[in-house]
């Protein structure tokens, strides 16, 4: 039976972005955002970098020992996995408002950027990358709601990760935070050559030097904020879908 393509409006889910460097807390504020405000949250994939498609190869641990080997094969990875787990979320959970810790659009204007501006990536790679991930986010990534940054020293972010003592992050240099710090405030504060459908994104900015996670002034101070902002831009979108239909 031949098909032909229909348009028709569909509600999407509401999505605010959690952004911020390694060490920002991120993981953390996802989950006491669960727990203090009426959200569906989405944690990053780090089950499926750490254990590719049930292999035992751990991805995010290559890339952090051998970065320039890995670099694109990683940041091209995270993508997929990353599109892949907040589309099924959408229809599992189509009416919630959805938290997310990060966002494709940290890929591209932090990590993949910074890692072709380190030499980890060469030209050819980058080009790539930027036109490949063009058509996927034109094609199938919703505009976000807006961005919450938890913007933090890279220094502190260095001493929580030494804390936290990942086995995968053995290798991540001071230097490398503070690169990625900067690309977080070109991108977020100055919003330095973003696409258009970003420009007018909201983001609430958190100070989040101090330890939120122990302090409930901290806490509360953070929950009360990011529920001021859901309420403020939670305003429901429509897209629009190309929908198959049988002639």
């Amino acid at each position: 039976m031949a098909e032909f393509t229909t348009l028709q409006s569909v509600s999407r889910p509401r999505s605010f972005i959690i952004e911020g460097n390694i060490g920002a807390g991120k993981s953390t504020f996802v989950r006491l955002m669960q727990k203090h405000l009426d959200v569906h949250t989405v944690f990053e994939p780090h089950d499926k970098w750490q254990n590719v498609g049930g292999s035992g190869e751990n991805l995010l641990e290559r890339f952090y020992t051998d970065s320039q080997r890995w670099a694109y094969t990683f940041q091209s990875y995270a993508f997929i996995t990353r599109v892949v787990l907040q589309e099924e979320q959408a229809r599992l959970y189509p009416d919630a408002i959805h938290i997310l810790e990060r966002s494709v659009f940290s890929d591209r204007y932090c990590f993949a950027k910074n890692s072709f501006e380190m030499g980890l990536m060469n030209a050819l790679e980058w080009k790539l990358y930027q036109e490949w991930f063009t058509w996927l986010v034109d094609n199938y990534v919703p505009r976000p709601d807006g961005f919450i940054y938890l913007q933090t020293d890279p220094e502190i972010c260095y001493q929580r990760l030494l804390k936290r003592g990942r086995q995968e992050e053995a290798a991540v240099a001071k230097e490398y935070l503070q690169a990625l710090h900067k690309k977080h405030e070109d991108w977020l504060i100055a919003k330095e050559g973003i696409a258009p459908m970003l420009q007018d994104v909201p983001v609430l900015v958190l100070s989040c030097n101090n330890d939120f996670e122990h302090s409930e002034q901290e806490l509360s101070k953070h929950v009360t904020a990011v529920q001021n902002f859901i309420d403020m831009h939670k305003k429901p979108l429509e897209y629009r879908q190309e929908t198959a239909m049988p002639l």
